[in-house]
């Protein structure tokens, strides 16, 4: 089922994601939709508080621009080690038609569990690495904007007040 999107600054976007305690149907449900949200939004990444679920779950499917790698769902994940530096022109299915400038660390190394409640740890680089950055950030009630300067987050918060207005104003399906 594809999930309405919370649009920035919407106050759920601010607040920290609970750990999941217990992967089970509900998890396994709530990550289905996660991936066809995100696929019906043409992303590579999606958090839960995205969708207005305040647990820790992230989507990722960087395969447009990593073919070799594959769509992951990682619940509770933790990153444990961060290496170098890169700057990634960032976008965001909560801010949409917005981009900007924003330095992370190359690779990221990140502890989960999988879908079936297994413990993982991944080596990430390239945009798997920014993904699972930027998605976690998500969990922890940061967006990107608050990686830009205030000057320009103004901006963007601003255009999507009316972006969010404009769709609040839409009647219903």
């Amino acid at each position: 089922m594809v999930r309405e999107i919370l649009i920035w600054p919407d106050p759920v976007l601010k607040q920290k994601a609970r750990p999941v305690t217990r992967v089970d149907d509900t998890v396994r449900t709530l990550v289905r939709d996660m991936f066809e949200t995100m696929y019906a939004a043409q992303g590579v990444g999606l958090a839960a508080p995205q969708v207005g679920v305040l647990q820790r779950i992230i989507v990722l499917d960087t395969r447009p621009s990593q073919p070799e790698s594959q769509p992951l769902a990682m619940i509770n994940p933790e990153i444990i080690a961060m290496e170098g530096k890169a700057t990634y022109h960032e976008s965001c299915l909560s801010i949409p038609g917005e981009s900007e400038d924003v330095e992370r660390a190359a690779v990221v190394t990140v502890r989960y569990l999988d879908e079936e409640g297994r413990e993982q740890t991944r080596v990430c680089d390239g945009l798997l690495a920014i993904a699972v950055q930027h998605e976690t950030d998500h969990l922890n009630g940061t967006v990107y904007v608050d990686h830009v300067s205030s000057l320009k987050r103004e901006f963007i918060r601003k255009r999507m007040k009316r972006v969010k207005a404009s769709r609040e104003s839409r009647p219903s399906a």
